[in-house]
């Protein structure tokens, strides 16, 4: 199997499945094949072998790719299911948890934040780094 059969194949089953019109779906196909040779179809190879790596990685947190901070804003949207069912009940006890909520985030020190969106943001700078330079897999 070449190159090129090693990753069209799995890129037009990705095809198949995601776009339902038949000549879409050709249409699609035709200009994966017009890539061969170009660094396009290289760039393309690059990015799929690094998702194929994250996602078969032994690490859960790299296989699922979420960082921990998003667990974080998941938990505080979910929080709001039985924070509804609080207010539907005791509206005043609900008040009362929101605003302590709000009034231990606003205690935080602003640098805590700064230093936090620093960290997450060249976290994610260096990572784009690693993997553009080839390093991170």
């Amino acid at each position: 199997m070449s190159f090129l059969e090693a990753l069209i194949s799995p890129v037009s089953a990705i095809i198949d499945k995601i776009i339902p019109d038949k000549e879409a779906r050709d249409r699609a196909k035709l200009e994966l094949l017009k890539l061969e040779g170009t660094q396009e179809l290289e760039y393309l190879r690059t990015r799929m072998s690094a998702i194929v790596t994250e996602a078969s990685s032994a690490d859960p947190w790299t296989s699922r790719a979420r960082p921990g901070f998003l667990y974080v804003m998941y938990a505080m949207i979910l929080w709001a299911l039985p924070m509804g069912l609080i207010a539907s009940f005791r509206p005043e006890a609900a008040r009362d948890i929101a605003a302590a909520i709000n009034a231990y985030l606003n205690g935080l020190p602003e640098p805590l934040y700064a230093l936090f969106g620093t960290g997450y943001l060249g976290y994610t700078a260096a990572r784009q780094w690693g993997k553009a330079k080839g390093t991170d897999r």
